[in-house]
């Protein structure tokens, strides 16, 4: 049952932010592309309802990740949201009505089998409530860092896949270190309630990545195909945040013959991905 609970609401968060992806995706076409990070993209964004739709979508995937956070580890939750890429396709291919192809069927039940076989296999386990303030001063110099060269690279590249790309890896990051920060806060109020909450500094720590995160997201967005920035940021984010529970959260996942399955896992996990960035263009076109 403890494994269930966090299993669940991560599931629910990540279709509730694959359904903000296609719909923020369709919004920011809707307005002037800009070459650079440009602030009064969200200003422009609010008057656009498919935008606010997909903000609701967001503020629901983020209390369902909080709920997933404070009962299971981040090595648990996080990889969970390496579905959305395949969930906001499906989504895509609903909203327009749309058949996705054999082959992106496949890819899907590839990501889907390949994830549930890593899960099984790496057993994630552990949930630390405090983490020391070294740990978090490493974590957070590397972050910023990992997420000002990307955006930098991202930035200076023509609007296309690469763009799209480096700011989807950046967004990653921000997500990865947004949901160790939410973990840590959510600690907080289950100990101490809304006061300790409302005074540890995680709370706000995690609100400012949140807010950095949904930013590049939407020059992510609009700086390439969908199906150009979602495996960035679907993939890094799992990644980024497996190093993280591990580092930070002293998660412990299994090794020895166990990494054997995982590797099989995760190698389903990257061709399946792979296929729906190579093959998944029509369906975000059409979504577009």
């Amino acid at each position: 049952m403890g494994f269930l609970v966090p299993v669940l609401f991560a599931l629910f968060a990540a279709l509730s932010n694959a359904l903000a992806t296609v719909l923020q995706r369709r919004a920011s076409l809707t307005v002037p592309q800009s070459d650079g990070f440009r602030f009064g993209l969200v200003l422009d964004l609010l008057r656009r309802p498919l935008w606010i739709g997909g903000i609701l979508a967001v503020i629901a995937a983020g209390v369902g990740q909080a709920v997933a956070l404070a009962t299971g580890a981040l090595a648990l939750v996080q990889p969970l949201f390496v579905l959305e890429l395949p969930l906001a396709l499906l989504i895509a291919s609903l909203v327009t009505r749309t058949r996705m192809p054999g082959p992106l069927w496949l890819a899907v039940g590839g990501v889907v089998a390949g994830l549930g076989i890593v899960l099984v296999a790496a057993s994630p386990a552990g949930n630390r409530t405090d983490v020391p303030a070294d740990r978090w001063v490493l974590a957070l110099v590397a972050c910023a860092g990992a997420v000002a060269v990307l955006a930098v690279l991202g930035l200076r590249r023509r609007p296309g896949r690469m763009r799209a790309g480096c700011l989807g890896a950046a967004t990653a990051v921000c997500y990865a270190l947004t949901a160790a920060l939410m973990k840590s806060a959510m600690h907080v109020l289950d100990g101490g309630g809304v006061g300790a909450f409302l005074r540890t500094w995680e709370t706000y720590a995690f609100a400012a990545t949140g807010i950095c995160a949904l930013l590049l997201l939407e020059h992510a967005m609009q700086g390439g195909p969908l199906v150009a920035s979602q495996p960035a940021l679907t993939l890094g984010d799992a990644g980024v945040s497996v190093a993280l529970g591990v580092l930070l959260y002293e998660e412990h996942l299994r090794t020895h013959w166990w990494l054997l399955p995982q590797l099989l896992g995760l190698s389903l996990i990257c061709a399946g991905v792979l296929a729906l960035a190579r093959d998944g263009s029509g369906a975000d076109a059409d979504a577009t």
